[in-house]
């Protein structure tokens, strides 16, 4: 390529310079590069100073030739600047008069069209959940708005209108969708709907919901999952619905309450024998000795009230704890 593109300069500047622009701006996107490097690209390919700007993310980037981002700059982008403006709200500015010349016109075409094809990738985790997308979210997940409306609302959220969609309730009570595609969140407690088509999510809000009851703070006190899947509970989620009629735990709670007060390793060591395929697997999630675990796993038995010996007991212990988070987490409201 690069011999090419020397080729090319030596016969006609113009169109050697346009296909160093164009290899350039490819390789940022294929080692996936972030904003900062495409409007620095531009910056020192053009000699201008350039400005990417995205009044929908509230995001502004200058870069001056010398590939140094800098604030300062003049009190706006003036009107006869060379710029390209993509998708209504993305434009790559270049702080040169206009018109742009065939180099300057292609650095714009390609720092824009690399800008967006960054942005679109990296949506979710580069753009901060506004209050505009949480208006989004609440006309997506109105069954009774238009479906044009919901579509719209799907689009400005980064969902194409064939995706397959989940809605991720979080631990606070606050809703978004992400494609199906998409990462779970990564730390914060929450529960994920099914993936459906965009027109579905509705009435998956409930299971989502009720998913991010299952859900625990993954510490020694609070042991279990951050963040829990509606499809992978299965017929259990029916368990938030009936504990929301059941005002007062079951004894087996009960139980499993006074038993996680008596030591600081109670509450790791009750999830783990409830979660182990076996006793062997519970010692080697604890990091303990088998011995060492038969040992806690007897005074668990004597505080409970049943044996944990067999997998019928377990079980036992297992839907106790799930019962547990449920009645600790409340429903949230709507």
């Amino acid at each position: 390529m690069r011999e090419l593109v020397g080729r090319l300069e030596a016969l006609d500047p113009d169109a050697g310079a346009a296909l160093r622009v164009i290899t350039f701006f490819d390789q940022l996107i294929e080692r996936r590069a972030g904003l900062e490097n495409v409007v620095r690209g531009a910056a020192v390919l053009s000699g201008r100073p350039a400005v990417l700007i995205d009044t929908d993310r509230n995001l502004r980037i200058r870069v001056t030739p010398d590939g140094t981002r800098t604030e300062q700059r003049p009190s706006g982008p003036e009107a006869g600047w060379c710029r390209l403006t993509v998708d209504s709200h993305l434009t790559v500015y270049l702080e040169h008069p206009g018109p742009a010349g065939p180099v300057e016109a292609m650095v714009l075409e390609r720092a824009a069209m690399s800008a967006r094809t960054i942005l679109d990738r990296t949506r979710s985790r580069a753009r901060p959940r506004s209050h505009h997308d949480a208006e989004l979210v609440e006309v997506l997940l109105d069954d009774s708005a238009p479906a044009e409306d919901r579509y719209h609302a799907a689009k400005l959220l980064g969902l194409d209108r064939s995706a397959r969609a989940r809605v991720i309730a979080g631990f606070d009570g606050s809703l978004r969708v992400g494609a199906a595609h998409e990462a779970l969140p990564d730390g914060a407690r929450a529960g994920a709907g099914p993936a459906v088509p965009l027109l579905e999510l509705p009435a998956t809000v409930a299971a989502a919901r009720a998913a991010a009851r299952f859900t625990a703070e993954g510490t020694p006190a609070d042991p279990g999952p951050r963040v829990v899947l509606a499809e992978e509970l299965g017929g259990l989620i029916l368990l938030a619905a009936a504990v929301d009629v059941q005002p007062v735990a079951v004894p087996d709670v009960a139980a499993v309450e006074r038993a996680a007060a008596t030591a600081p390793w109670m509450p790791l060591t009750l999830d783990a024998l409830a979660g182990g395929a076996s006793l062997r697997t519970a010692a080697a999630a604890l990091q303990v000795h088998h011995s060492t675990l038969h040992e806690r796993m007897a005074q668990a038995e004597r505080l409970l009230g049943w044996s944990l010996r067999e997998p019928s007991g377990r079980l036992r212990l297992s839907i106790a704890l799930m019962l547990r988070r449920l009645y600790r987490n409340k429903a949230p409201h709507p």
